[in-house]
């Protein structure tokens, strides 16, 4: 028996990385529940805040100052972070429907998704315009208006609330230094702009946008959007090189189509307690949900308002605890920004005239609150498990996965048809899988098991996969077979069965594309989650590659870019940016079996995966198996985005020091060590590229065809030659 760590007993799901959420996680991070796994499942790996927003596009804030990174949220609270859509709910069988993954399931679930324009009965508003949500679409366009603007400009704006007056003086206010000739039309159907704000607001916010040359329409619906123009129900038509959609919000489809109550324009009813009025095991924040005693307008600031107490009752939720209502507040303070480094100030019927001490004032609210997710404080002890099982777990075969959960696993995976070469698999099962080895093939061995590096076991499924696969395509071969072993942690039944199938499923995804059969495994319980295979493959004798196979002369190339290691390391310390990961992620996801094939098809005479030992460790293998020394280019090894700051910062993975013994094979290695890129070298990989020989005349049609092939940053890194004294690396920089 052992002492365990409190076991999972509660699901609780965020759906959506608005402003309430990024709120309630940073709480959960300071008083987390005992038992309770949580989840967020949002479209992307940051979350802008619409405080900042318009000062972003005015050109006062970069891309990162104003973007919660919920990555490193994820990870503070510990929580796992999955990149998907959300298209629906199975309320019956308590599931949330994603896009790319399979469903998840949930005890408790939040949801906070914010809203969208509506421009659903506008012809070609949905083609030609671009919504102001999500914002990352909207980014991207604003961003190629700011770097190409060679000629004269016409911008249309649909929609003069708050959100569509500041898109315009802040797209004014970046513009007019950039270019002279820049018109902004700025359309609305009522008389008056800004309808939720006090007439003096309004009026004297009509005014500026009059004295800053911006076009007003008002009264003016909006009939028909044209590839650059835009037709009004008057007989107004204006030509716009680029329109944006800011109008009234609405709802996603799916929110009431799986049976929640919502209102007339579908978002979802809630109580004081942000609980769901026909669903009380699901709540709601921000923009999507509709308080049903409290008519607000949908403004970024009572999602703010909302998380602190959202946060309570979901915890009192989770410990079966009365729940606290929550009052928004009838008035509240508005800081409106110019574009041009003032602002104004609205409190109900009261306004206060543009000024550079007002933008200041809203420079400072904006940036304490975005410190509160950049520098987080030390975590507070864990509360008691809403539902804790037995502190002592057995160990030894005792700690295996119950039988009916693999059971149940096993039958909802799509997994492939066993081939005719596999006697024994899944199919039925026996005390060991069997399978045949045809005649003149020869079959190889490999294995990994690693714990997991991402909080999200899908995505984890399929790099350890990629991961393990690896070594059976560097050897010429084709995976035949595969045994999976996975550590689960301790959890309730169904909660290991969620955690095994997530896990599973995502591991299936990259072996049904390799058409290579799981035929069994092995599962035990243990304190984090940990995955790998145990991997057969088939090889003709003279097809198979190995390392002692490079030869004088010949080029070296690496398919894949480095920096996992240190990428990683920097994200367990929260100082990743939020893209860097997706960039390495993205990266560990491309399975390595197209590239073996084309560096086959090109004469690959030797070959290996970069992994652990970094690509000296991996390079030295093949430099002392084929007896020869190399030449390594260090500028043309090809880095992940943001490996290079991190080393440069001081951040290496654990495994780096060890990888540092290496370093005894560089020639004049105290010269070398002067170089920027130097570290890379000993940079551990988790799902790295290939590294291969080629023959000089192959060598750059080879890599053109595998940067077709999608290894884009695939490159020529060195050549081989032949060896004085000893194996010995020699780095160039060119």
């Amino acid at each position: 028996m052992q002492q365990a760590t409190a076991p999972i007993t509660k699901d609780l799901v965020l759906i959506g990385g608005g402003h309430s959420h990024a709120i309630m996680l940073r709480m959960w991070a300071m008083k987390p529940l005992a038992g309770v796994r949580v989840t967020l499942i949002t479209e992307a790996s940051d979350t802008p805040y619409s405080g900042m927003l318009p000062g972003h596009i005015a050109g006062f804030y970069t891309r990162e100052e104003c973007h919660i990174n919920l990555r490193s949220l994820a990870q503070f609270a510990q929580a796992q972070l999955y990149i998907d859509k959300v298209v629906g709910l199975d309320l019956v069988n308590k599931q949330i429907l994603c896009a790319h993954r399979p469903p998840v399931a949930f005890d408790v679930l939040s949801i906070d998704i914010g809203s969208t324009p509506s421009c659903v009965n506008v012809p070609g508003a949905q083609k030609y315009a671009i919504a102001s949500k999500p914002v990352t679409k909207l980014l991207t366009q604003w961003q190629q208006i700011v770097e190409s603007i060679e000629k004269p400009l016409s911008l249309g704006i649909v929609g003069g609330g708050a959100g569509g007056v500041e898109l315009a003086l802040a797209m004014q206010g970046n513009l007019q230094n950039r270019q002279n000739q820049v018109e902004i039309h700025l359309f609305h159907k009522e008389a008056e702009i800004m309808p939720h704000y006090g007439g003096g607001v309004r009026r004297r916010l009509q005014k500026v946008l009059t004295q800053k040359g911006i076009n007003l329409h008002l009264q003016e619906t909006v009939i028909e959007v044209q590839p650059n123009k835009i037709s009004c129900l008057s007989g107004l038509k204006i030509e716009c090189d680029r329109i944006f959609w800011v109008t009234q919000a609405s709802a996603p489809s799916w929110i009431k189509k799986c049976g929640l109550a919502t209102d007339s324009q579908g978002f979802m009813e809630v109580n004081d307690y942000l609980q769901s009025v026909s669903h009380p095991y699901i709540f709601a924040a921000g923009d999507i949900a509709t308080m049903v005693n409290y008519l607000r307008p949908k403004a970024g600031v009572f999602a703010v308002r909302q998380g602190k107490p959202l946060f309570n009752n979901l915890q009192k939720t989770l410990l079966a605890q009365r729940l606290q209502p929550y009052k928004p507040q009838k008035q509240y303070l508005s800081l409106i920004g110019m574009g041009d480094g003032k602002a104004i100030a609205s409190w109900g019927n009261f306004g206060v005239g543009a000024s550079r001490l007002l933008w200041k004032w809203k420079d400072k609210i904006d940036r304490q609150f975005m410190d509160r997710f950049r520098n987080f404080p030390p975590m507070q002890p864990v509360k008691e498990s809403p539902d804790p099982l037995s502190d002592m777990r057995c160990a030894g075969c005792a700690s295996k996965v119950g039988s009916t959960v693999l059971e149940r696993v096993l039958q909802r995976l799509e997994k492939i048809e066993n081939t005719p070469d596999i006697i024994i698999g899944l199919d039925a099962p026996d005390d060991a899988a069997v399978v045949q080895v045809p005649p003149g093939k020869l079959m190889v061995h490999t294995i990994d098991y690693f714990r997991a590096l991402v909080n999200d076991p899908y995505i984890f499924g399929q790099i350890s996969a990629n991961h393990c696969l690896s070594d059976i395509f560097a050897m010429g071969a084709t995976p035949q077979s595969v045994l999976a072993i996975a550590s689960i942690p301790y959890a309730t039944e169904s909660i290991v069965e969620e955690t095994l199938y997530q896990l599973l499923s995502g591991a299936l995804v990259v072996l049904n594309q390799a058409q290579t059969p799981l035929i069994g495994g092995h599962t035990t319980e243990g304190l984090e989650l940990g995955f790998g295979l145990s991997c057969n493959g088939l090889v003709s004798p003279n097809q198979l590659l190995k390392k002692a196979g490079m030869q004088p002369e010949q080029l070296l190339i690496l398919t894949k870019p480095l920096g996992t290691g240190t990428l990683f390391a920097a994200d367990m310390r929260f100082l990743a940016k939020n893209r860097w990961i997706d960039g390495a992620i993205e990266s560990m996801l491309l399975s390595n079996q197209a590239a073996a094939t084309c560096l086959r098809q090109y004469g690959a005479t030797a070959c290996t995966d970069v992994t652990g030992f970094g690509l000296l460790g991996h390079l030295m293998e093949m430099v002392k198996a084929s007896n020869v020394s190399v030449e390594l280019n260090l500028e043309t090894i090809a880095i992940l985005e943001g490996a290079r700051e991190t080393l440069q910062s001081g951040i290496f993975s654990s495994l780096h020091p060890e990888n540092l013994q290496f370093s005894r094979y560089i020639a004049k290695v105290e010269t070398a060590s002067n170089y920027i890129n130097y570290p890379l070298l000993f940079d551990p990989q988790t799902s790295g590229g290939l590294l291969a020989t080629i023959n000089f005349e192959n060598a750059e049609s080879c890599v053109a065809q595998l940067q077709a092939l999608g290894y884009s940053q695939a490159t020529i890194i060195g050549r081989v030659i032949q060896p004085s004294k000893s194996n010995r690396v020699h780095l160039i920089v060119e």
